[in-house]
C-alpha cells in the first residue's frame, strides 16, 4: 500500500497519466469495447499509444520519484516538519475560522444583528437543526440548506415536509420556529437565496421577545 500510494502521488504530480501522456483511454476502450483484458491491452497498445511510449513514461516516472522526491526528502528538516504542523494547527484552522464568518450564518448574524450559534450534536440529530438563535430562554432552529440547482428545489421541499415533525416538535420545547435558509455560490461566494426568511427571522424574534416580556411582567405582579 505505501509502495503504492508514492507511484499514485507521484503519477499525479508529474501529470504522467494525463490525457497528453497516455492518450484519451475512456474515449478509446469505450469505442473498443473489449471482452478480456487481452483485447483491451493490445488495442490500446495498436490505436493509443506504443508499449515502447508507456514503458518511456514508467522510466520517467522511476526518476521522478529516485532523483527528484528522494532530493526533496532529504532537503526536509526537523524545523520544517515543526513549522508545518504549526501551521497546519494554528494558521489554518484561524483562515478556516476568518473564511466561516462569511459563510450563510455569518451574513445572517449581521443582517439580524443578533448571535447565531452552532447547534448540539443532539439537535442536529432529533430536531435537523444547525444553528440557533437565544432569545431569552427561548431558541429559534435555522438549518441551512446549499442550493446547486433549480430543479434541487422540489427534492427540499420533499425533505421538509419530512422533516416538519422534527421541527414542530423543536418549537413545542423551545419556543421557537425552525426556518430553512437555502443558499448557493455566485462567483464563488456563498448567498443567501430566499433572503425573505431574514425578515420571517426577525418577526419570529419579536413574536419571542414579547412572550418573553409579558411572562418577566407577570411574574412581577
Amino acid at each position: 500500500m505505501p509502495k503504492e500510494w508514492i507511484l499514485n502521488s507521484a503519477t499525479n504530480r508529474f501529470q504522467l497519466n494525463f490525457k497528453r501522456n497516455v492518450g484519451a483511454t475512456s474515449e478509446a476502450i469505450r469505442e473498443c469495447q473489449p471482452k478480456s483484458l487481452e483485447e483491451w491491452r493490445n488495442y490500446y497498445f495498436e490505436n493509443v499509444r506504443a508499449e515502447a511510449h508507456i514503458n518511456e513514461l514508467g522510466k520517467k516516472l522511476y526518476v521522478k520519484i529516485t532523483e527528484v522526491l528522494t532530493a526533496e526528502i532529504e532537503e526536509i528538516t526537523e524545523e520544517d516538519c515543526i513549522n508545518y504542523i504549526k501551521a497546519l494547527v494554528i494558521d489554518r484552522t484561524y483562515d478556516g475560522y476568518v473564511s466561516e464568518v462569511d459563510t450563510i450564518y455569518g451574513q445572517l448574524q449581521e443582517l439580524l444583528e443578533v448571535k447565531i450559534s452552532p447547534a448540539p450534536d443532539k439537535w442536529d440529530r432529533l430536531y435537523n437543526v444547525d444553528f440557533f438563535i437565544k432569545i431569552g430562554e427561548k431558541y429559534i432552529g435555522l438549518q441551512i440548506k446549499p442550493v446547486s440547482k433549480a430543479p434541487s428545489i422540489p427534492e427540499i421541499y420533499k425533505e421538509y415536509e419530512i422533516q416538519r415533525k422534527t421541527h414542530e416538535k423543536f418549537q413545542k420545547e423551545y419556543g421557537g420556529k425552525v426556518f430553512y435558509i437555502y443558499s448557493h455560490k455566485s462567483e464563488n461566494k456563498k448567498i443567501i437565496s430566499n433572503t425573505e426568511v431574514v425578515k420571517e427571522i426577525k418577526e419570529e424574534m419579536k413574536r419571542l421577545s414579547k412572550i418573553i416580556n409579558t411572562i418577566g411582567k407577570e411574574q412581577h405582579q
